[in-house]
């Protein structure tokens, strides 16, 4: 509870700085904006101002003259007719003072004696707009009416100073220039009017802004913080059921285990598989049986509240962990009667029977990746002998204590880097061209020395710890792509990959995040992945492969013929490739059967649009009998037995495609 108060707190303090800065950004734009407008405002003052003093130049001024350039001044007449129009304008207030100057800037005539004082006092300050009047350019510009005499003072009205050049005679030619003060207060006074409407509206915009930012904000934060609680939910329960899910189970066994040996009281370990819920899929639809799961994920649950732990592990299998177990084998029994009772989907009432297997902590391990793969196996029995509950016993386990012992070493060994690559060629049988490598990966046991996978590779594929042995390859194989030599820059690697990782969430993602961190065209990589593993979840196993595929990654089904894949299943697939399994390869030449079964493979994949390879190629005689039958690529010890990558790049290196092989 207090986390969860920390949390909110954190988030609000982050909102009220947010919104802070917001607040900031919004005052600083509307400052720029203020300051945009004021200038906008004076230039449309100046301009008003000017327009004033052309339009009076125009119908006023320049009609009083003789068309004669004003040197020397005016004669008395002038004087009197300019007196008369200028007084006038001077009486209405239209005009505070106007002056005319001869091309040369020289005043000959002022409407008060201040101006003709103001010959004598005159500064350079005029001399440029004066001049460029004299040019033909009208100059504006806004000043106190005294600023060109010695008398100026704060006190003096503002005005809008206009030197408009004046122009008379036919053709009409300069003959002088216009100085003339037009009282800037009803301009301010019309542009402050305007400005303030402005800023009103400024301001209500900006609030409107800001509101609306806020607003936007705290939606989007809400939004983010209940993903956020969304995301750290399912890191640790199952979006279906609600129910632990594996990490976090594993994390409960984990806790629980340390606790047995601390306090020497045991705890039991079991693992559930519903028999024959594939079928349930199949007939009823995916949707229907997720409906079943979550029922029966909330009867497991209820059975054993308050005594223990109940999580779905993936699929079709729950795990259960009960504290100080006594006489678990009755309870699971019991547990398996309940699960059979019927239930109603979809308006059908269903019985599903389940198999399950347990172990104990600590008489059985007291390591959790082994109690899981103990209780794992004896599931495995259960349910391959029809026996419905079983404790782990050592006769059940396909591997000796030696090899269970290897389980305890695999994550020291990945941390070390213990394991090594070995790559494979796949050979085009048209013009022996090598169309890709296969990695294959090998455990450098400091005691054991080099074992192969079939030795270690079940044992972690029924562990957790096959995610960090398929990481560890991907990125061992993409760092080692530049090994492979020149003429090797395109050369296609294939990587096998197993159920648990491919059903992870993310796995897509994680795969071309390595390749891009590396640097690596997507199209290099080739995943293969057997039928049991397409089999094992076929929905989330075909949305990674679509994923993968869209990505740009390339897929191969391994080992195929060997398992049941549904030729329709398999159509809907984004495969490139087929591999036929090597137990039918290696003998075809002996077994009319096995031959039969690869050329219809071969027959199919080709059929669906897929490329095939067979695998087991050791003899020329196998090697024939497989490129009659239309397969377009061999692998095996016929070409070259898997490498290290530095005797790879040698072998390519070395390597000469001689065309078409000879069969003759």
């Amino acid at each position: 509870m207090a986390w969860c108060r920390a949390r909110l707190n954190s988030s609000l303090r982050l909102f009220f700085i947010f919104s802070l800065i917001m607040i900031v950004g919004v005052l600083l734009l509307g400052l720029a904006l203020a300051v945009s407008y004021r200038a906008e405002a004076t230039r449309r003052g100046l301009a008003q101002g000017r327009s004033e003093a052309v339009l009076m130049a125009q119908t006023a001024i320049e009609p009083q003259l003789n068309g004669l350039a004003l040197v020397g001044g005016l004669n008395s007449g002038e004087t009197n007719d300019m007196n008369r129009v200028v007084n006038t304008a001077v009486r209405s207030r239209f005009v505070l003072r106007l002056r005319l100057r001869d091309l040369a800037g020289e005043i000959i005539y002022a409407n008060d004696d201040l101006s003709l004082v103001a010959q004598t006092t005159d500064d350079n300050r005029d001399m440029v707009p004066i001049l460029g009047a004299a040019h033909g350019v009208v100059f504006a510009q806004i000043s106190r009416l005294n600023d060109d005499s010695n008398d100026s003072t704060a006190k003096d009205p503002l005005a809008v100073e206009v030197f408009v050049p004046l122009r008379a005679g036919h053709p009409r030619q300069l003959v002088g220039v216009m100085e003339v003060y037009l009282p800037y207060a009803p301009i301010q006074a019309d542009v402050e009017a305007g400005i303030n409407g402005l800023y009103r509206n400024l301001a209500v915009g900006l609030a409107l802004l800001y509101a609306l930012l806020v607003g936007i904000s705290f939606a989007v934060g809400t939004r983010l913080r209940r993903q956020i609680k969304v995301n750290e939910y399912l890191a640790d329960f199952d979006a279906l059921t609600g129910l632990p899910n594996r990490t976090q189970f594993q994390h409960l066994v984990a806790l629980e285990v340390e606790r047995c040996a601390r306090s020497g009281q045991r705890a039991m370990l079991a693992i559930v598989d519903l028999d024959r819920f594939k079928e349930v899929n199949d007939t009823l639809g995916h949707q229907n049986g997720d409906r079943l799961l979550v029922a029966l994920g909330a009867r497991m649950a209820a059975h054993f509240a308050g005594l223990g732990s109940v999580a779905r592990l993936g699929g079709n299998e729950f795990g259960i962990l009960l504290s100080d177990a006594h006489e678990p084998h009755e309870m699971l029994v019991e547990l398996r009667t309940i699960i059979q009772n019927e239930i109603s989907v979809d308006d059908l009432r269903l019985s599903i029977e389940s198999s399950i297997g347990f172990a104990m902590t600590p008489e059985d391990a007291t390591n959790t990746d082994v109690l899981l793969q103990l209780a794992d196996t004896a599931m495995l029995s259960a349910k391959t002998h029809h026996l419905g509950v079983v404790r782990y016993d050592p006769s059940q386990s396909r591997f000796d204590v030696s090899n269970l012992a290897l389980i305890a070493e695999l994550r020291d060994a990945i941390d070390e880097d213990q394991f090594v690559i070995n790559y494979q060629p796949k050979v085009r049988i048209r013009d022996g061209s090598i169309d890709a490598v296969e990695a294959l990966v090998r455990w450098r046991h400091p005691t054991l020395g080099l074992l192969g996978p079939d030795r270690f590779m079940p044992l972690v594929e029924r562990t957790d710890l096959i995610d960090q042995l398929t990481d560890w390859i991907v990125r061992r194989v993409l760092k080692e792509l530049s090994q492979f030599g020149p003429g090797a820059d395109n050369l296609v690697v294939a990587v096998n990959v197993s159920s648990r990782s491919l059903n992870r969430v993310g796995f897509a993602n994680k795969v071309v995040a390595a390749m891009d961190a590396a640097h690596v065209e997507h199209s290099r990589l080739l995943i293969e992945v057997t039928e049991t593993v397409l089999m094992s979840d076929p929905v989330r196993a075909c949305a990674v492969l679509v994923e993968l595929e869209r990505m740009g990654v390339r897929l191969s089904v391994d080992d195929f013929g060997s398992g049941q894949t549904s030729l329709s299943y398999l159509s809907t697939l984004p495969v490139h490739e087929l591999k036929i399994d090597r137990s039918f390869v290696s003998d075809m030449v002996e077994d009319f059967t096995h031959a039969a079964i690869v050329n219809s493979i071969v027959e199919l994949g080709h059929n669906l649009g897929f490329s095939v390879v067979g695998e087991g190629v050791e003899t020329l005689a196998v090697l024939k009998a497989l490129a009659a039958t239309g397969c377009e690529i061999a692998q095996g010890y016929f070409f070259a037995r898997p490498m290290a990558v530095e005797d790879l790049a040698d072998w390519l290196g070395r390597y000469i495609p001689v065309g078409a092989f000879d069969f003759a």
